[in-house]
């Protein structure tokens, strides 16, 4: 997994960098030097009539070189630091200076071994007075396009992988791509250039040897083509040693930039599965695998937003409700299902309000409401509305529940003990003491969403409904905090102790309602 470092680590890792070019450079050109001044011995012919004269060059060249180079990449480094020690946030400038960074370095390396193949090849042979043309041009070849050439590769890689840990950094939403201008080399650009520089080059190499050496060895004299072979043997042991040692190290930084970040983006969705949504999957590069993480945070936003979404609904209905909405899609049409219905009343409420200052009756109000939705809650209830001070409820909505009539019976008296606990509180406090009334009917109603397209409340239709609320009204009437229909009563499974009182005329009724109150 990609290891991120803090803002204020990114100057080490920027000279981090820079001294891995140092070294890796130092390294190409030691091998380099080896190679000419010991096993071409064709491309060395007469070039070296001085072995330390040219250790001394070589020191001089490279100390010029490497200086040099040095100062490229520090200016083209010097943005990066200045940010990583200021406190704004990155601009587009640094952004993609953020991700050029490997570029840059392998192209100063790159430029440095131009420099080293002019100096080698037209300077040193002009101060010893060697002119030979093919010894030259192959001495110019062998250190520009494979010396420099593989030595850079290997350094864009390397550093590739040691700058992942500064990107997220620069790019704390993960929108690398989107970054003008972004430099990319795609996986397959990645894989092509390893395969080049294992198989090809090497292979490559060995059989233009191989060719030349045959075409001398027809007409050489025996000790010349006894150490020409020996010649052979020894360019072949190197280009094994010294191909296998690069190539070994070009595919594990390959493996390496391929399989990294999709581990990253595999944690992350483990983390997403335990339901960890603020969780993001590090963007290290601008290729497609890094498109696939940019995609996949995507993904895990609009998840996180979804959540959110579906968080802040379920404060103006029950989660119950906005489950069903977001399951079923909100049919309008609803259904038919039997249900007990409770609606509770706040008594004297207006002049209550009147009494009191408007933000004391909105407190209160809503410390009321938290208490008997707890309680109905508490016994499997659903708030369908608030309405003024009254509450709408329903049981064995919309999860259908055979007890229902229990669970409301059982409810309403816990709302009343909740609310004879709270007016202790409030009459220690010197506070006015509330009361209320619970009305409870059972009957067949549709439970369906009511409202437009655009706008949608869940509802409960029918008579039913406001038998309850009548109910509840009779309260006043005939005492008793909670009145029970007789049709809630025969559903009952539990024993409740209930008072039968005389049947009742309600509003917008012409039958009787038989009614019980809640010892």
């Amino acid at each position: 997994m990609t290891r991120v470092v803090t803002r204020e680590q990114i100057p080490r890792l920027v000279h981090r960098a820079g001294r891995m070019v140092g070294i890796g450079n130092l390294l190409g050109g030691v091998v380099t030097f080896l190679y000419f001044s010991f096993i071409d011995v064709s491309a060395r012919a007469g070039m070296d009539p001085n072995f330390k004269a040219s250790i001394v060059y070589f020191i001089v060249s490279f100390a010029i070189v490497a200086g040099l180079a040095q100062l490229a990449g520090t200016r083209s480094t010097a943005p990066l630091e200045a940010w990583a020690r200021s406190t704004g946030p990155p601009d587009v400038f640094v952004r993609q200076r953020a991700i050029a960074l490997p570029f840059v370095m392998a192209r100063v390396s790159a430029i440095g071994w131009l420099f080293a193949g002019v100096a080698w090849s037209v300077v040193w042979p002009a101060l010893i007075g060697e002119h030979q043309p093919v010894a030259i041009l192959r001495r110019f070849v062998g250190i520009v396009l494979v010396g420099g050439t593989v030595t850079s590769v290997f350094l864009f890689f390397a550093i590739e992988r040691i700058w992942r840990q500064a990107l997220p950094v620069f790019f704390p939403d993960g929108d690398v791509t989107a970054t003008p201008g972004a430099a990319r080399v795609p996986v397959r650009a990645r894989l092509l250039a390893i395969f080049l520089f294992v198989g090809i080059v090497p292979l490559a190499l060995m059989g233009v040897l191989t060719y030349t050496r045959a075409m001398i060895l027809a007409g050489a004299l025996p000790d010349a083509a006894a150490a020409m072979l020996r010649d052979m043997a020894i360019f072949n042991a190197f280009v094994i040693v010294v191909g296998g040692a690069i190539a070994a190290a070009l595919a594990v930084f390959v493996s390496r930039s391929v399989a990294e970040p999709p581990k990253d983006v595999e944690v992350a969705m483990e983390r997403v599965g335990r339901g960890d949504l603020e969780t993001r999957a590090a963007v290290v590069s601008t290729d497609e695998i890094g498109a696939v993480a940019e995609g996949f945070n995507r993904m895990v936003a609009g998840l996180r937003e979804r959540e959110r979404t579906r968080e802040t609904f379920g404060k103006y209905v029950s989660p119950e409700v906005r489950d069903e909405i977001l399951a079923a899609g909100a049919p309008m049409e609803g259904h038919r299902r039997e249900v007990t219905i409770l609606f509770s009343d706040l008594r004297d409420f207006t002049p209550w309000v009147e009494s009191q200052p408007a933000e004391d009756v909105v407190r209160d109000i809503n410390a009321y409401f938290t208490l008997m939705e707890g309680a109905i809650r508490a016994h499997g209830g659903l708030v369908v509305q608030f309405i003024g001070d009254e509450i709408e409820a329903v049981f064995g909505a919309p999860v259908a529940e055979p007890p229902h009539a229990d669970h409301a019976v059982a409810a309403a008296l816990e709302m009343c003990r909740r609310l004879e606990t709270w007016n202790e509180s409030r009459r220690a406090n010197g506070a006015i003491i509330l009361r209320h009334g619970i009305g409870i009917h059972t009957g067949d109603v549709i439970v369906a969403s009511i409202g437009s397209p655009e706008r949608l409340s869940y509802a409960l239709v029918g008579d039913p409904v406001t038998l309850a609320s009548r109910i509840q009204g009779l309260t006043k009437e005939v005492g008793g905090d909670v009145l029970v229909s007789g049709d809630t009563v025969r559903r009952l499974k539990e024993r409740v102790s209930l008072e039968a009182l005389p049947a009742a005329r309600v509003k917008g009724r012409l039958a009787e309602v038989e009614v019980y109150r809640a010892a």
